[in-house]
């Protein structure tokens, strides 16, 4: 038997930087209609794995100057590789940091940019090491302070073998049919164009090796086959007779596995070219006729809605609602209202979960088992379109662990509803201002929820397919699964950036007491608005205080914030500890945790730290944090507004106004919502 190899050309993943806002209601539901058939069963992309994460040893001598540069180089990469799932990238004259990222070539597009988010997210945990790379099942990312772009070998290059080997009669075969096939792919990659080759072979009935070759574009020809000359020989003579090995060097990723990886990545990604079956090219043809029917029909429609609205003809916009809505009833995510109603007991006050600013949320249970919760919306036609296309395009096009499932909806029925995946631990406020329930939130368990928030926040701000501010991060928007884990959710509110764009103007929304002054005084929204609301939850979960009723609470009319900042000034935060925590964690944990919401509660917003360096704060084991400065005191007693930050003094004479005259000053626990 002779093993075959055949050259892959990567695909060109879609441009995304210039989508005008006015087209995202048809552009998003494309992404919406197209799920179903690139996602995994329960109507999401799972993320990838992550192989091997390789830290340098030395560590930077100036950390801010070059986390800054780290980010910038990051960021170019993001703007390039989906441009052609290869990037390289350079920023600072002064600690400069290299970055490369490429995408294995049997990625389709969107699993290209999935795969670089989550690597994106992840790598920040070697700072602050002067290098760092990270393999993951479909990409690889690398920083450094040197340009190795050019690197096929380095002494940090490694292999991983599989536990399982294969046995018996067919090992000798397995054996040299996957030397052979191993061979022909490493031979054949460093001349192709693209520098990948994939290829299998039967071994015997029901075992089949395959394989994958791939190096940097970045390298020359010589580099390639050098690279991945001295990764056959590590899988080869280290790990045969295991079922599955990997080579990850410097300049390339080399792999078997009894597993076909890049046919079942391509078929999931719905774009890659993995296989040769003529099945698989069928299915790919029809997908991309499809595609391109719903583009133009999708087009025709925006560009109608678009003219009404500048007509002003609504009767027209209503019209066009309706085949919006048709569109969605024929997608694969769409759930009948009826199945909908009967699985909430008709929407039952017993199931009901909670109360949010755009609709309730119910429990229901499907037909076979699963449980759900429903989300239900109540607006006229013109709000609708607005809210619902926000919601389910924007969660639906981000997938992270700690961000909640969307599962479908419903368009069909008298309301609008939305399914999510249902967590059975409800909320966190349920639990963090509950007296009796919050002695379930261990210190282990708060911590978790404090990393994993931040962690799902670094993704929405850095690293998911689009740059999404979710602008009401609060207790009650996190929920907890069935191990406390948490999953930010409700993104009625949030909005996405283009790449050009610094910041956005908009009416103010949100709920009072986690909005960011600036947001309050200048309706100018940006990461750093989300990065307050986290802080002031992070200040919540440590002292299992909430912020809006503090100044009630407090004999001197103090905001959540004072205190902490008068208990800081005075070297005495463990005050302040939640009592259900004392004698459960370190001091030094404690101290850590409270400085590092302080400083995203800064007054100033570019003080505030990005999320993703926050994540890197709270998983870093070094003491040393950046000293916070004071943040807004919003000390609503009395009908006044004081504090000595630049941002507080704004706010007596701007929040009135803003406000819309929708709450008074003193009403400090309304969530404001204002028509966009």
């Amino acid at each position: 038997m002779s093993s075959k190899a055949k050259s892959e050309r990567p695909h060109n993943p879609m441009t995304q930087s210039h989508i005008l806002p006015t087209m995202v209601p048809a552009l998003v539901l494309l992404l919406f209609l197209s799920s179903g058939t690139t996602a995994a069963g329960d109507g999401s992309i799972p993320s990838p794995a992550v192989y091997r994460t390789v830290c340098g040893k030395n560590q930077t001598t100036n950390p801010e100057a070059f986390d800054v540069n780290f980010v910038n180089a990051m960021e170019k990469i993001f703007q390039n590789i989906s441009n052609g799932g290869f990037a390289i990238s350079s920023s600072g004259d002064n600690f400069t940091a290299y970055g490369l990222g490429q995408c294995f070539s049997y990625l389709s597009p969107i699993n290209c940019q999935l795969c670089y988010s989550q690597s994106r997210v992840k790598l920040p945990l070697c700072l602050p090491a002067t290098t760092g790379r990270i393999f993951l099942d479909g990409c690889f990312l690398e920083y450094s302070d040197r340009n190795v772009s050019s690197n096929s070998v380095e002494d940090g290059d490694t292999f991983a073998c599989s536990n399982f080997t294969v046995g018996g009669s067919a090992q000798e075969t397995f054996r040299n049919l996957t030397t052979d096939l191993v061979g022909n792919l490493t031979a054949a990659a460093y001349l192709m164009k693209d520098y990948y080759a994939v290829g299998s072979v039967p071994v015997s009935p029901g075992l089949t090796v395959y394989g994958m070759a791939q190096c940097w574009r970045s390298l020359n020809a010589s580099g390639c086959r050098e690279c991945l000359e001295q990764g056959k020989q590590s899988i080869i003579s280290k790990c045969l007779p295991a079922d599955d090995a990997k080579a990850m060097n410097a300049g390339c990723f080399l792999r078997y596995s009894t597993k076909p990886f890049y046919l079942t990545a391509s078929a999931g990604g719905g774009g890659g070219r993995g296989s040769s079956s003529t099945g698989h090219r069928v299915t790919i043809a029809v997908s991309t006729v499809l595609a391109a029917i719903v583009v133009i029909g999708l087009v025709f429609l925006w560009r109608m809605r678009r003219s009404s609205s500048i007509c002003g003809q609504d009767a027209e916009n209503e019209g066009v609602n309706r085949e919006i809505i048709k569109s969605i009833t024929k997608s694969q995510l769409s759930f009948k209202y009826e199945d909908l109603s009967k699985a909430t007991c008709d929407f039952s006050q017993n199931n009901k979960l909670g109360q949010g600013g755009f609709g309730a949320v119910y429990k229901g249970i499907l037909p076979d088992g699963r449980e759900i919760a429903v989300k239900r919306l109540f607006f006229n036609t013109r709000q609708w379109v607005d809210q619902f296309f926000n919601e389910v395009t924007l969660i639906n096009q981000v997938q992270h662990k700690n961000l909640v499932k969307l599962l479908g909806c419903s368009v069909e029925g008298p309301e609008s509803l939305l399914v999510y995946e249902y967590l059975r631990n409800s909320s966190l406020d349920n639990y963090l201002f509950d007296s009796f329930k919050k002695t379930e939130l261990s210190w282990e368990r708060r911590l978790d929820i404090i990393v994993g928030t931040a962690e799902g926040l670094a993704y929405l701000h850095n690293a998911s397919v689009v740059r999404i501010i979710h602008r009401d991060i609060k207790a009650s928007n996190i929920l907890l699964d069935n191990r406390f884990k948490p999953k930010i959710s409700d993104f009625g509110l949030a909005r996405y950036f283009a790449e050009d764009q610094s910041h956005l103007s908009t009416g103010l929304a949100g709920t009072f007491g986690y909005m960011a002054p600036e947001y309050i005084v200048h309706g100018q929204l940006t990461e750093k608005a989300d990065i307050y609301g986290y802080g002031v939850l992070v200040l919540e979960i440590i002292t299992g205080r909430k912020n809006q009723n503090s100044i009630s609470t407090s004999v001197e009319g103090h905001s959540l914030m004072q205190q902490i900042w008068q208990q800081y000034n005075s070297d005495s935060l463990m005050a302040l500890l939640d009592p259900d925590l004392e004698g459960r964690c370190s001091e030094e944990e404690a101290l850590k945790v409270f400085k590092v919401g302080l400083l995203c509660v800064q007054a100033s917003p570019t003080l505030r730290p990005p999320m993703w360096k926050v994540v890197e704060m709270l998983n870093s084991r070094s003491k040393q944090l950046p000293n916070p400065t004071q943040p807004p005191f919003l000390s609503l007693h009395k009908g006044a507004i004081s504090g000595s930050s630049e941002s507080s003094d704004l706010l007596s004479s701007s929040l009135s106004s803003r406000l819309g005259g929708q709450a008074s000053v003193n009403e400090i626990s309304v969530s404001i919502f204002q028509g966009r």
